[in-house]
Formats: C-alpha cells, structure tokens, sequence
C-alpha cells in the first residue's frame, strides 16, 4: 500500500513548531487522498548511526564484489531507501538550525543519497532516481526574516539546500510550509501559525481527491 513517509527532525517530543506543522500537512493530504496511509519516522526518537568508512565503501562497490561486512555496512541505507522509495508522499519536518539542518537530519539524508539507488550518474550527467511524486517541508525558524527575498533569506541554508536535494533525487514537486518567529510572544506565533495553516489547506485541499 502505498504511504505518506513523515520524516520528523526536532529534538523536541513535545511543542515542536516543525513537526506540528508536519502534522497539520499530513491531516490534510490525508484528506484529500483518503486511501493513503502514514509512516512516520522520528530521526530524535530513534536515532540514525553517521556513514562509516564501510559504508561509503560499500554504496560504490559493485554488487558482484560485496562482501559480508561491506553489505551489513549498507544493510540500514538499503532499508531507509526501500521505505523512501515505497512513498507516495514524502513530509519533512525540521527546525533550522544554525542556518542549516539538524545533524539527525543530515545523517538521514547521508543514507539515502545513494549512487544507483536514488540517483544515477553517466555520460548525460545526473538523473534521480525516486519514485516520490510530491514532497512537502514543514520549517520552523526562530526568528523572523527567512523566506525568500526577506532579511535574512541568504543565511537560509536550510530551505534551498533541502529543495535542491529533493530535486536531484528525483523529487521535483515540492512545496514548502514555514512557521517564522517561533521564539516571540505566544499571541504573535499563534497568528503565523493560523495565517500558515490557512495557506497550506487551501493549497493542498484545492480540489479535493480521494484517489
């Protein structure tokens, strides 16, 4: 069956702007497409090793010439790339954090990017290799001033690095969702949230479907 793969990055188990976000996103997807399931994986809760030397080793060793220690270095990397490549939606959540990703989150992302698995590279240059038709970021910044075009939009590493990703993948239908200013007055983050909630059910739900 296929699934939404929510993919959870904030330390924090409860009060997480991002993965509340997520959440939100999630209802409403699962409302317009009514038959689809949820994954969710959160990368604080149950924390993902970094790539060892084995591991590099082994994504760039040709299938004939795996070995067993090179095949258990892998083995995490073949699992979290069958339940990305099994989704029909994808749904991130993450908090910038000095002005980039979370460390769990690079370190799942370490995983799945994946020569001949999720891309591919030859003589015509690079191709993604993911079956993921959408993909959805919901962002927490704590302070104001992130989007595109504001303040502090170029020490946004975050947003663009994670479209980016997502389009070299394979992945080029995404939508980002930002809650801004987290760390201001509980009035003035209630008021972006509803403003940001409003905008994401009129966008996902704009039309509904219940493939």
């Amino acid at each position: 069956m296929s699934y939404i793969l929510q993919i959870d990055s904030s330390p924090r188990q409860e009060g997480s702007h991002s993965k509340t976000l997520a959440d939100e996103i999630v209802k409403n997807l699962m409302i317009k497409h009514n038959s689809l399931a949820i994954k969710t994986r959160s990368l604080n809760a149950s924390p993902l090793p970094h790539i060892s030397n084995e591991t590099i080793e082994g994504f760039y060793t040709p299938v004939a010439d795996m070995t067993s220690k090179l095949s258990e270095a892998t083995q995490l990397s073949d699992m979290l790339i069958k339940e990305l490549s099994l989704a029909r939606t994808l749904v991130i959540s993450a908090p910038i954090y000095n002005f980039s990703t979370p460390s769990c989150l690079k370190a799942w992302i370490d995983q799945i990017v994946r020569i001949n698995h999720t891309f591919s590279f030859d003589d015509s240059g690079f191709q993604g290799l993911l079956p993921v038709r959408d993909a959805y970021l919901a962002l927490a910044y704590g302070a104001s001033g992130y989007a595109p075009g504001e303040a502090f939009s170029e020490m946004n590493f975050l947003e663009p690095y994670l479209i980016s990703l997502l389009g070299f993948l394979g992945i080029k239908n995404v939508h980002v969702f930002r809650v801004q200013g987290t760390t201001g007055d509980t009035q003035s983050v209630e008021l972006e949230r509803r403003k940001v909630y409003q905008a994401l059910r009129e966008q996902i739900q704009g039309g509904v479907s219940n493939d």
